[in-house]
């Protein structure tokens, strides 16, 4: 099943794309990068791979098209980490209300600064996510929140993004849960480079169907 949502954030509605595969019993939530959408190209493969595995996925713009416009001048809202990590909360308790995801399992899926989101996010709802992946993740940007982390946490990092390297090998250190980070052969931030990104696929698959 696959449905356009239009979720309400306060006075702000945001749009997203859900797909449930049939006899999905578990969600995975993306948390999208400074600049991107739900439209990331690269968030769309991970998720069609998650699909085909039987997760049901959504992906939702954290800014409003009028947000968007506005911080793509001015890049003030892309780096406001608790004001998107409230945007995530709050549409996944909204999405959990559904009567047809009430009994579902949850893990996020963030890239770049959006898993600083996702791990703030998490740490506030332990009782509904369950696994988190990060993608060329900033969680430098969430450092205060990593130690009250208690979902099991996958770093995934390119082996050529030296700095983000370093950033994420401190927050997993911080993190008491779970935890692994595994750098991708070849692979710089955006996993550009030919096979890496079906690689974070696969590890991300991986994670996920061993802990929701």
């Amino acid at each position: 099943m696959k449905k356009q949502l239009f979720i309400p954030v306060g006075s702000t509605i945001l749009e997203g794309n859900l797909v449930m595969p049939e006899k999905s019993s578990s969600i995975v939530i993306f948390a999208h990068g400074s600049g991107s959408s739900r439209l990331s190209p690269r968030n769309r493969y991970v998720a069609g791979v998650l699909q085909a595995s039987g997760l049901s996925t959504l992906l939702f713009d954290l800014l409003s098209a009028e947000e968007e416009s506005i911080d793509s001048v001015t890049g003030e809202l892309r780096f406001d980490i608790p004001f998107l990590s409230k945007r995530l909360n709050a549409a996944t308790e909204w999405l959990f209300k559904d009567r047809d995801l009430k009994t579902f399992v949850a893990g996020y899926f963030g890239a770049s600064t959006g898993a600083a989101a996702a791990l703030i996010a998490a740490a506030q709802r332990p009782d509904l996510i369950k696994a988190i992946v990060s993608r060329g993740g900033r969680p430098d940007l969430a450092m205060d929140f990593l130690p009250q982390v208690k979902s099991p946490v996958l770093f995934i990092v390119g082996s050529l993004d030296n700095k983000v390297i370093e950033l994420n090998k401190k927050a997993a250190e911080l993190i008491s849960a779970a935890n692994n980070l595994i750098l991708v052969p070849g692979a710089s931030h955006l996993f550009e480079e030919p096979g890496t990104l079906q690689e974070v696929a696969r590890l991300a698959t991986d994670w996920f169907l061993k802990y929701l």
